[in-house]
């Protein structure tokens, strides 16, 4: 008996040619399978874990609570506005192809370049900052072991060896989904299971040992001490990078809308329930480490800005005890690497089929022989992210960068088309589709955008107001570095032969859905 699933195909295939391309990619996903994998993009326990430093420094304890409640129910209305755009145009190029469709004729080129480019520079920082974040915790995590009193194992490493750690940690997460596509729906729900395994043993373990005692409700909710040197409401602010990049891949999902069967239906409650998901677990990670957190003063000033280890050790009164509670963390992180590698070698890819990418007629090739995965596009990434990770060796603020840049990117890019359908097209390409939430989608769309003006500008800004070259954010620099490169492109090459995804015109004209360069 045929699965019924798989009916499907056919009609998703259609319409992806009505869109204008043929389908190439495996759909071999169901509607779980992706809500699970956006939760493995976010990776939430592991996220919150990575970038614990800039709440302690932005105001401790409620600063991490309110702010991971605060920054999820602003990525709930940015998920919202993305899964009623997405349910129209299901593509691969995801959010780049909607700016397109939903632009005006004359402007469309060029505000799909400007999206496309933001959303996979935002999908290759954000995978570098997953990487370079795995490789840091894992020193941090041995440093849970001294040679001495307060001198960790790793404390002598030099920038060469952090890198070789993370040139390591790289290679095996795009190794994983180059040889092992069709087993990664398995990896994922696996994945599922372990996060809720591993946060049940930190919760538990940390609330029951508890060696240095227990803060009370009131601390752990209203408790504000600022280390930023920031005025307060603007150090408030800046800890709310945390969440930002814990949920930073809430759009990144729409780039696998040509692997699932049912794209404008699955994909939509795939991004809406992701946010969910990982809005629950993160409230369990975080107010169980609240209870237990030590001075917030001394885990803001860590010279390793990763609180997480030596939070977990004070917890437990155990190096052991603590390494062994960092374990389900360093293995999510490795899986949420993978998970990011596989979405953006995938935005790489369409962005690559439409002609927008420098060598695109080698990026848009699809591997048959590795179960039809855009090998070309994902090795493109890897090779971005392990030079952009030699910044390391001039800051060593290098992550504040990596993660700063990731979400100010993806954040543009989802503003994009959210801006074009409200206020180009007052909602009306999505009146009739089917995921319309009416005035409660105009009220999501209001707050993705003003949230979006206030990301950039926020997340270009150094943790701490006193700051060297070393401690510097970088954010700022690599941000207008891709923009410098997007331009010069467009201007030597993009303003003539760029066309832009194909229009209805190019499908009557060549009688097929094969994409233009």
């Amino acid at each position: 008996m045929a699965d019924p699933l798989m009916l499907d195909k056919p009609t998703a295939d259609s319409n992806l040619e009505a869109l204008g391309y043929t389908p190439e990619l495996s759909r071999n996903r169901s509607t779980w399978q992706v809500v699970f994998m956006c939760f493995i993009l976010a990776s939430v326990p592991y996220g919150l874990s990575t970038t614990m430093i800039y709440p302690m420094a932005g105001g401790g304890s409620s600063n991490m609570v309110w702010g991971w409640i605060l920054v999820s129910l602003i990525m709930l209305c940015v998920g919202a506005s993305l899964a009623e755009v997405t349910s129209v145009y299901p593509t691969a190029g995801g959010v780049y192809y909607q700016t397109f469709a939903l632009s005006p004729m004359r402007y469309r080129r060029v505000t799909a370049w400007i999206c496309g480019w933001a959303f996979v520079a935002g999908n290759i920082t954000i995978t570098l900052a997953v990487n370079f974040a795995t490789a840091l915790f894992l020193i941090e995590s041995l440093n849970v072991f001294e040679n001495s009193a307060g001198v960790g194992i790793t404390e002598d490493f030099q920038a060469y060896q952090t890198y070789l750690i993370f040139l390591g940690i790289t290679l095996i997460c795009h190794i994983i989904p180059a040889l092992g596509n069709k087993w990664l729906t398995h990896l994922e729900t696996f994945a599922i299971f372990w996060t809720l395994a591993g946060v049940s043993a930190i919760i538990i373990t940390i609330l029951v040992v508890a060696d240095n005692g227990r803060r009370s409700a009131k601390y752990v909710f209203t408790d504000f001490s600022p280390q930023s040197g920031w005025p307060d409401g603007w150090s408030f602010c800046v800890g709310l990078l945390q969440a930002a990049y814990a949920l930073s891949a809430t759009g990144m999902i729409t780039s696998m809308c040509e692997e699932v069967r049912q794209p404008a239906i699955q994909v939509p409650k795939a991004i809406v329930g992701g946010v969910l998901l990982n809005f629950i677990a993160g409230l369990f990670m975080l107010i169980p480490i609240a209870f237990v957190l030590p001075d917030t003063g001394m885990l803001a000033n860590l010279a390793s800005g990763q609180p997480v280890p030596p939070i977990f050790k004070s917890a437990t009164g155990s190096s052991a005890g603590a390494f062994c509670l960092l374990i389900p963390l360093l293995m999510l992180g490795i899986i949420c690497g993978v998970g990011c590698v596989t979405a953006a070698s995938r935005s790489v890819w369409a962005f690559a089929r439409d002609g927008a990418i420098p060598g695109s007629k080698w990026f848009k090739q699809v591997n048959r022989r590795l179960d039809n995965i855009p090998l070309n596009a994902m090795l493109l990434g890897m090779v971005v992210e392990l030079l952009l990770g030699l910044i390391y060796f001039g800051s060593t603020a290098a992550f504040n960068a990596f993660s700063g840049v990731g979400v100010m990117f993806l954040t543009l890019s989802y503003a994009c088309p959210i801006a074009a359908s409200l206020i180009l097209r007052q909602r009306q390409d999505i009146k009739h589709c089917s995921f319309n939430l009416g005035p409660l989608g105009l009220f999501c769309n209001i707050v993705c955008l003003a949230w979006t003006m206030l990301a950039i500008p926020l997340f270009s800004m150094p943790t701490f107001k006193d700051v060297s070259l070393e401690t510097m954010n970088y954010a700022s620099v690599v941000f207008v570095g891709f923009c410098a490169i997007s331009a010069a492109w467009y201007w030597i090459w993009g303003y003539k032969n760029y066309a832009g995804p194909p229009t209805e015109e190019d499908i009557g004209e060549a009688g097929t859905g094969l994409a233009r360069e």
